[in-house]
């Protein structure tokens, strides 16, 4: 079980979390996942035209 610690002022009040690392690893984990989702849904959302996966990094390879 991880213990969350806090970094508070002179009057007690809270100001920062330390976390364990696999805690924070874990977190930014599922935040990388969530825009992933988000994103997702905007482009389904946006009814553009989207093309294969194979094809789209082709017309980035041939920008550079």
């Amino acid at each position: 079980m991880s213990v969350t610690q806090y970094i508070t002022n002179n009057k007690g009040k809270k100001l920062s979390v330390v976390l364990p690392l696999k805690d924070y690893k874990r977190m930014m984990e599922d935040l990388e996942e969530l825009e992933d989702i988000r994103l997702y849904d905007a482009a389904k959302a946006s009814k553009e035209k989207s093309l294969p996966a194979v094809e789209a990094f082709a017309k980035i390879e041939a920008k550079r």
